[in-house]
């Protein structure tokens, strides 16, 4: 792959029950891997979706005193008025487009694919899935913002997925990136794609997390972008 390798390891993988017809991409976050997220994305899979559930490099952590950890670009601070990584967001976004067109490959096509993540997964998802030239079935962002938001909408402006379905989803208790940037981010997102495919959800009394009832909502999601073929 490109960018800043990310074809090692192997990423977690939860198989179709049945012939895979379609697939998620979704990234984690920050110093996590792709192994809780492949968890709890088994428990709502549908039958005919393939999960995968990359890992990200290990690298130091500008914002974390530069310990090494997993990280899908560095992060210098998460303030609106923060310096970004513009180098590694967009090498990051590269070698997700190479694991897009992997599936492609393997006979999945793009529009049957959606991408997705939390956190800074879930900013890498955002962000690819505006400058990739690849048709996807839809993009999630769980409790996450939109990197080099200054250089849209300029920097999608030959994107292929100006009518794409995204969901978002924040807590209302989150402390980590506060709710005002995923709801920022929304109305951002609103500028860039069709208004009416932006789907922003928050909840009562999660914090930089996850939830049940998210979950649910996410599962709706990806049944209502990816159904069954015959």
């Amino acid at each position: 792959m490109c960018g800043n390798n990310m074809s090692a390891p192997v990423p977690a993988i939860v198989p179709a029950a049945k012939k895979a017809t379609a697939a998620v991409i979704f990234l984690h976050g920050l110093g996590d891997t792709g192994y809780g997220w492949a968890e709890g994305l088994t428990a709502i899979r549908a039958p005919h979706v393939k999960y995968i559930c990359p890992h990200a490099p290990i690298a130091p952590v500008t914002m974390n005193f530069r310990m090494n950890m997993s990280s899908w670009f560095d992060i210098i601070g998460l303030s609106v008025d923060s310096v970004e990584d513009e180098g590694g967001i967009k090498n990051a976004a590269e070698s997700v487009k190479a694991m897009i067109d992997l599936e492609v490959k393997n006979g999945i096509p793009s529009h049957r694919i959606i991408l997705g993540g939390f956190s800074q997964g879930g900013a890498l998802s955002l962000y690819t899935a505006l400058t990739t030239h690849q048709k996807l079935g839809g993009v999630i962002g769980l409790s996450c913002w939109l990197p080099l938001r200054n250089s849209f909408p300029e920097a999608a402006a030959n994107s292929p997925n100006k009518d794409i379905r995204a969901l978002q989803c924040h807590g209302i208790a989150d402390p980590i990136v506060p709710l005002a940037f995923g709801a920022f981010t929304a109305e951002k997102l609103k500028t860039i794609i069709n208004p009416d495919n932006v789907i922003f959800k928050s909840y009562e009394g999660m914090m930089h997390g996850s939830c049940p009832q998210e979950m649910m909502d996410v599962k709706q999601f990806i049944e209502k972008q990816l159904p069954p073929i015959n």
